[in-house]
């Protein structure tokens, strides 16, 4: 199956809101990024595919990337080097957990969006919307060919 193929157009649009919706309250930039296989650590593999979306580009380097692994069953959250500074450290593990809750049932759109919307809540606070604030990154679900 190819990542694009993952999620049904109904599950892609209700991810996408969900980035649309966290990104309303916080200056932060969300993404989401789906491949196949993932050879080696998943962690090293995210900060690769982070830097290739210029994720690492923000003007706060606020970026934070969802990265999920179909075949592999792997999955990581990765926060930019602004938004790693502030946050408690072990919040993007609290994050993961409660989305791979969801994966444990098969519940995939489900616990990205929980997860989503949970990251944009807790990093309002550090990060929050200020008028002006650009969209500085695609809202969109990228995907992967490994």
């Amino acid at each position: 199956m190819k990542p694009s193929e993952f999620f049904n157009e109904e599950e892609k649009t209700k991810i996408i809101r969900a980035v649309r919706e966290a990104e309303r309250n916080t200056s932060g930039e969300i993404r989401v990024h789906i491949e196949t296989k993932c050879i080696g650590d998943v962690l090293d593999r995210a900060a690769y595919v982070f830097g290739k979306l210029g994720m690492h580009k923000t003007r706060l380097r606020n970026g934070l990337l969802f990265y999920m692994v179909i075949d592999d069953r792997k999955f990581a959250i990765l926060g930019d080097a602004g938004i790693n500074k502030v946050v408690p450290e072990d919040l993007w593990d609290d994050i993961k957990n409660l989305v791979l809750d969801y994966f444990k049932i098969g519940e995939f759109a489900e616990g990205i969006t929980k997860g989503i919307l949970l990251a944009g809540e807790k990093i309002k606070q550090y990060f929050p919307y200020r008028q002006g604030d650009l969209n500085e990154l695609p809202d969109d679900i990228s995907y992967g060919s490994k």
